[in-house]
């Protein structure tokens, strides 16, 4: 953080399978975060997994150039004041030390790992600054590539936290190969795949009467934006959605190749092939939470590290 300015700014590089993200951000004093600077760079690592999910060598230096391109936004910005870290795609990743080793080595940056739990933490604490910092019932979902978090609590530390191996990626990679559906059957048993891997968890979080459920992830904008441009209106940014709207994209995605889905509203090409995947697990988190409508929440894992290095979030 850089003490000597009128407002502390700390930087966050977050490292996913799709980009390589800088966000510098600050706080005013009783604030909220405000942005200063953002650079992504594009990364497409899902096209760089070998079979048991070891990241090739295509893929490590794509990542050493990501980061070098993504730190260079700021030239101020000094490598200690950057918290740098990689999500499941390489924290899962059988060669993870050596892909950490490599990049710090050609970059001056150590990626960092963190626990799908704490990733679920961190979301639950931005996502609780963003709502309701006051308190109540708040419900945190997000789904990410390799993982599902799960959060809940009723104060500024979540009471519960899950972290699933039931992300997006993961799933299509291990039920939907090329992100395509074989059958019916198949899909069927996706679907109570998935009702019973949640079903099974006995502290797995319900909604509650009194209390709000926050969608933190591009998975569930981008399924909000594609339900309501089913109904003839596609909000710049979308607020809700409801289970009803969810389950109108399934069918319509399931029809779909990767390459259409890719040009429905909503749907980005490079997240097309696993967006069946989450459409589903969307689904089945919402029914089994009994959930029926999230409201999409901008903040989550990356945001929590932002508020906690600049004092906006609790990290006792």
């Amino acid at each position: 953080m850089r003490e000597g300015r009128r407002m502390r700014q700390a930087g966050v590089l977050d490292v996913g399978c799709h980009s390589a993200l800088l966000t510098v951000a600050r706080r005013p004093k009783g604030g909220t975060l405000e942005p200063v600077l953002s650079r992504k760079v594009r990364l497409r690592l899902h096209q760089s997994l070998g079979p048991d999910g070891r990241l090739r060598e295509a893929g490590v230096r794509s990542v050493q150039q990501a980061v070098t391109e993504a730190a260079s936004a700021d030239p101020e910005l000094r490598l200690p004041e950057v918290f740098a870290f990689a999500t499941s795609v390489i924290r899962d990743a059988p060669n993870r030390d050596e892909v950490i080793d490599r990049v710090a080595h050609a970059t001056g940056i150590r990626l960092r790992v963190l626990p799908g739990e704490e990733e679920a933490r961190l979301a639950y604490a931005a996502a609780r600054r963003w709502a309701a910092p006051a308190g109540g019932p708040l419900l945190v979902l997000d789904i990410g590539g390799g993982t599902l978090e799960i959060a809940s609590g009723t104060s500024a530390r979540p009471r519960t936290v899950l972290s699933l191996p039931l992300g997006a990626r993961t799933v299509t990679r291990e039920w939907l190969p090329g992100g395509t559906v074989p059958s019916k059957r198949r899909l069927a048993e996706l679907r109570q795949h998935l009702r019973s891997s949640l079903s099974a968890l006995p502290d797995l979080p319900r909604a509650e009467p009194d209390g709000q459920v926050l969608a933190c992830s591009k998975t569930f904008t981008q399924l909000s934006r594609l339900a309501a441009a089913g109904k003839n209106r596609v909000p710049r940014t979308p607020q809700r959605l409801t289970l009803p709207a969810l389950r109108t994209t399934v069918p319509l995605l399931a029809a779909s190749t990767p390459k259409r889905r890719g040009r429905l509203p909503g749907i980005s090409p490079h997240r097309a092939e696993q967006s069946l995947a989450g459409a589903l697990i969307a689904e089945a988190l919402m029914e089994t939470c009994e959930v029926e409508s999230v409201t999409i929440c901008p903040w989550s894992t990356r945001e929590g590290l932002l508020l906690e290095r600049l004092g906006g979030a609790r990290t006792d």
